[in-house]
């Protein structure tokens, strides 16, 4: 098997979250990967939730074969949550990520993000303990090594506090992995949730510093990238800033899949078609990261001044 590719390697790469299209990572998302090969996507992310290697291997064999990366994407769950009150479920949820480290490295995923730390939904109308921040931090400081060995960064990211109560800030999930201490653990940006949370776009992607590994570009209605209210202008200046040099992986959510359009609250159609989504919002990360968007909008204020 061909080593797990590297992440961080001096280039931006722009990928696409497979949700739109499947729950789970089976061969039935071959066609969408010779698609988005033909779209121009430098890779996918894949759902990671089941265990079947043999998939994986197929699966890893396909992206080789057009010449794609991946990364993946996973979540805690009730019954596998690092930071529950029971100390079996801590060790489900530890097991869950170490299980998905490995697929991951199967499939030569660079990265695998999401919500590692705590359930999507699960609110228990407060906020965190500091038991739950302690058991946060032994789950990710035991991942650490795992994820070395795996040669794969674990991205933790934090949501809106309508889907999550541990972390909802880009500083927050900073001072975590800051305190997990392992270069293999570190954060996501994900703009749909800085649009609910953060007072500042540009100041929130801007302080995920060296943890940043991995960004989300999600529109503010999860529909396509850059039509909607999320600050673009202030998310791609923080980008820059950064010199972020990793996945900036398209994530939206439509009413295909019937338990990802339940769990992300997609009530109504949102584009035309998951096509849509991904050919206009390949084009506008790509305008936005050589700044066209800017200079357009520097233009049309220019020339209102005249």
């Amino acid at each position: 098997m061909p080593r797990t590719r590297e992440a961080g390697d001096g280039s931006i790469k722009i990928g696409l979250n497979l949700f739109l299209w499947s729950g789970q990572a089976t061969e039935a998302l071959v066609p969408v990967l010779e698609k988005a090969k033909r779209w121009g996507f430098d890779g996918v992310e894949f759902p990671l939730f089941h265990s079947d290697e043999e998939v994986y291997r197929r699966l890893r064999a396909k992206l080789d074969a057009l010449g794609l990366r991946c990364t993946g994407c996973t979540v805690a769950m009730p019954d596998k949550n690092p930071i529950s009150d029971s100390a079996e479920v801590r060790r489900a949820g530890v097991q869950h990520l170490k299980d998905m480290l490995r697929m991951c490295k199967i499939l030569g995923a660079e990265v695998l993000c999401g919500p590692l730390c705590a359930p999507v939904g699960l609110l228990k109308g407060r906020g965190r303990t500091q038991d739950e921040w302690r058991w946060a931090v032994e789950s990710l400081r035991e991942v650490g090594p795992y994820a070395e060995e795996a040669g794969v960064t674990a991205a933790v990211e934090y949501l809106n506090r309508f889907e999550m109560y541990f972390v909802n800030t880009s500083v927050d999930t900073r001072r975590l992995v800051a305190e997990v201490n392992h270069p293999r653990v570190r954060m996501m940006f994900d703009t749909f949730h800085a649009n609910i949370e953060e007072k500042d776009t540009f100041a929130a992607c801007k302080a995920c510093g060296k943890h940043l590994a991995h960004v989300h570009i999600s529109e503010s209605d999860r529909g396509v990238p850059g039509t909607g209210q999320v600050d673009w202008d202030g998310a791609f200046r923080a980008i820059r800033a950064l010199r972020y040099k990793g996945w900036l992986t398209i994530e939206s959510f439509g009413q295909t899949v019937p338990e990802i359009a339940a769990a992300a609250a997609i009530w109504r159609p949102l584009f035309k078609s998951n096509e849509e989504v991904a050919t206009r919002g390949l084009r506008f990360i790509k305008d936005m990261i050589g700044g066209n968007q800017a200079k357009k909008k520097q233009k049309t204020r220019t020339k209102g001044k005249r």
